[in-house]
């Protein structure tokens, strides 16, 4: 049963994958990842260990086991030893691993799951970048002068400088936008029709259409059906080299609402 408690305890529902906190960030990921294989396999058979180096996630890391009850055994087992001279905390992970999906699915279920995985982690990041333009917003108004108390200024005097206000225009950043069933696709060659277009967007599911922009080059829409066909779509066209311009790549975001 998975107890509730001090740190170190386990919260989450029993799964084959074991979530590693508290790790010493100046490690080499590899040689944490070795370290930590040298470990756990020690309590069954690892099928994957992710470690990554982004910000958020430093210090942290998956351990993927085979079965559940070898997972049971290394929490129980590893729970606050020292791995670098910092005790790791244990706990089941929240979600199935993709490799736990691989072994006990189909690759239809993969894709599946990957798409499901990637539109949370999209959702979260919109929301963060969200909740931080509002506290931007809360901090100018705060801040701003009282108008009353001011002297109106011509607008000839300021044409073309920038607000010093960090929340004038403040707008989510493109690559934090939250998943919809459009993609704003650009730096595409003057070259790039419908057609080209939908050679590319149109393998994915629920492809719609494609709609150039009329006295525009360089950028279109690609509509789908469902946001899964969507997602799946910008996971594998985000960043995608383009023939005959060499050197530019094809950027792909979620349309603005």
């Amino acid at each position: 049963m998975a107890a509730v408690g001090a740190q170190g305890s386990v919260l989450n529902a029993p799964s084959p994958t074991v979530y590693v906190k508290n790790l010493d960030e100046r490690v080499k990921i590899d040689q944490m990842k070795e370290a930590l294989s040298e470990i756990f396999s020690e309590y069954g058979n690892v099928i994957d260990l992710v470690a990554k180096t982004n910000l958020k996630a430093k210090g942290q890391a998956f351990v993927v086991f085979d079965d559940t009850l070898s997972a049971e055994r290394a929490i129980k087992e590893v729970q606050g030893f020292e791995l670098f001279e910092k005790p790791m905390l244990l706990d089941y992970a929240k979600t199935r691993s993709d490799a736990t999906v691989a072994k006990e699915g189909t690759s239809e279920e993969l894709e599946s799951h990957k798409r499901r995985r990637l539109a949370e982690k999209e959702r979260k990041q919109a929301a963060e970048a969200a909740e931080i333009q509002k506290k931007l917003k809360r901090s100018a108004a705060v801040a701003a002068p009282d108008a009353s108390t001011t002297r109106p200024v011509k607008a000839s005097r300021g044409a073309g400088l920038k607000s010093s206000n960090p929340a004038a225009g403040a707008v989510v950043p493109e690559e934090y936008l939250p998943p919809n069933k459009i993609l704003f696709v650009q730096n595409l060659p003057d070259s790039y029709d419908v057609d080209t277009l939908t050679s590319i967007f149109g393998r994915y599911e629920g492809f719609r259409e494609v709609r150039l922009v009329p006295g525009r080059t360089g950028i279109a829409f690609v509509e789908y059906e469902a946001e899964a066909g969507a997602i799946s779509a910008k996971e594998r066209t985000a960043g995608m080299a383009l023939l005959g311009d060499e050197g530019k790549v094809m950027k792909v975001v979620y349309q603005r609402q």
